[in-house]
C-alpha cells in the first residue's frame, strides 16, 4: 500500500513521532496508518496512545432532555461554514428533538420520522442539500435515560446552545434531588468532555482495543530481554493500566486530578444521604471515527485557485 507525504504528516499528529520514524514505520507496513501507530507505540516512540482528537468531518451534535430521558445526534456536512448556517443549525436542533422520541436508536428509523412542519427527517435534509448546495448526513444518535434521576446535557465549545461539536449526556440514577444530581452531572460530563472515556468501566471496553493493547504490550515486553514470567507480569500490568485509564469509573476526575470519578460518585451520594449511581453516558465528538481524504474540501479549493 503507498503513502503519501499527508500520512506521514498525520501519523506525526497521531502520534508525535519524528519524521524520519513516522516514514520508516510506514515502510515496514506498507502505508497501512493503523499498524504504523501500533509499530511506533511498540517501539516507544508514540507519544500518544489515542488517536488524535483532530476530527475529519465537520458540522454539528446537538444534544436533548426530556424528563429522565437525553439523547445526542451527529450531523455531518462538508465544511465548518454550513455548521453556522442558521438553517443547519434550525435542523440539527430539530432533528435532536425528534430524536428523543424515538423507540431506538436506528438512524434510519430518525429519517424516516416526521419532522417538525411537515414532511420526513429525510425531507427536509434533502431540501438543506439542496439549498445550501452541500453535501450533509445524519451519522449517529445515541440515548440515555434514568427510572429516578436525571440526566445532564453539556455541550463544549458551544456553537449555540445545545449544539456544538463535544456533547456529552450524564445519567444518574438515585433519589436525591435536582439540586444535587445537577450540579454533579455537569461536573462529570465536563470530566468526560476532558478525559474521553471509552467505556463506562473496564468490563464494558471493547474486547479488540484490549486484545490491541496486550499485542502491543507483549512487543514492548519481549524487547526488555527478561524471563517469561516477568514479560506476562509486564503484560498484565500494561493491560490493567489501560483499562483504568479509558473506563469512566476508574478515571482520575479532573477536577482535582487524585480522585477516581466512582469514588467522586459514591462521596457525594453519602453527602447527599442516598445511593446516586452513574448508569450511562455519551460522549459524541463531531467527526471521530472518519479519516480525512487527502483530497480534502481546503485541498480542493486550494487546487482549484493554484495555490
Amino acid at each position: 500500500m503507498a503513502y503519501t507525504a499527508t500520512d506521514v504528516k498525520n501519523l506525526r499528529e497521531r502520534t508525535g513521532a519524528g519524521m524520519m520514524d513516522c516514514k520508516k514505520a510506514l515502510d515496514d507496513t506498507s502505508g497501512d496508518m493503523e499498524a504504523a501507530v501500533d509499530l511506533l507505540r511498540a517501539k516507544g516512540l508514540a507519544a500518544v496512545a489515542k488517536k488524535s482528537s483532530r476530527t475529519a468531518a465537520e458540522g454539528l451534535v446537538g444534544v436533548a432532555v426530556s424528563g429522565t430521558k437525553g439523547v445526542a445526534v451527529e450531523v455531518n456536512s462538508e465544511t465548518d461554514f454550513v455548521a453556522k448556517n442558521e438553517q443547519f443549525q434550525d435542523f440539527v436542533r430539530k432533528t435532536t428533538e425528534v430524536a428523543l422520541g424515538a423507540a431506538s436508536d436506528d438512524v434510519e428509523a430518525l429519517k424516516s420520522a416526521a419532522y417538525p412542519g411537515g414532511g420526513t427527517v429525510s425531507d427536509t435534509l434533502t431540501n438543506n442539500v439542496a439549498t445550501i448546495g452541500e453535501n450533509q448526513q445524519v451519522r449517529r444518535m445515541k440515548t440515555v435515560s434514568v427510572t429516578n434521576g436525571v440526566v445532564v446535557p453539556y455541550m463544549h465549545n458551544a456553537a449555540a446552545p445545545l449544539l456544538g461539536k463535544i456533547g456529552v449526556l450524564v445519567a444518574l440514577e438515585s433519589e436525591a434531588g435536582a439540586d444535587v444530581l445537577e450540579p454533579l452531572g455537569k461536573q462529570i460530563a465536563m470530566h468526560i468532555a476532558a478525559a474521553f472515556p471509552l467505556a463506562l468501566n473496564a468490563d464494558d471496553l471493547d474486547a479488540e482495543l484490549i486484545a490491541r493493547e496486550r499485542k502491543i504490550a507483549a512487543e514492548k515486553a519481549a524487547e526488555s530481554g527478561k524471563p517469561a514470567e516477568v514479560q506476562a507480569k509486564m503484560v498484565d500490568g500494561a493491560v490493567s493500566k489501560y483499562a483504568k485509564e479509558n473506563a469512566l469509573l476508574s478515571q482520575v476526575f479532573v477536577m482535582d486530578n487524585k480522585t477516581p470519578v466512582a469514588q467522586v460518585v459514591e462521596a457525594a451520594g453519602k453527602a447527599a444521604g442516598t445511593k446516586i449511581v452513574l448508569k450511562d453516558y455519551v460522549r459524541f465528538q463531531l467527526g471521530e471515527g472518519i479519516e480525512k481524504e487527502v483530497s480534502d474540501f481546503a485541498a480542493e479549493v486550494a487546487a482549484a485557485a493554484g495555490l
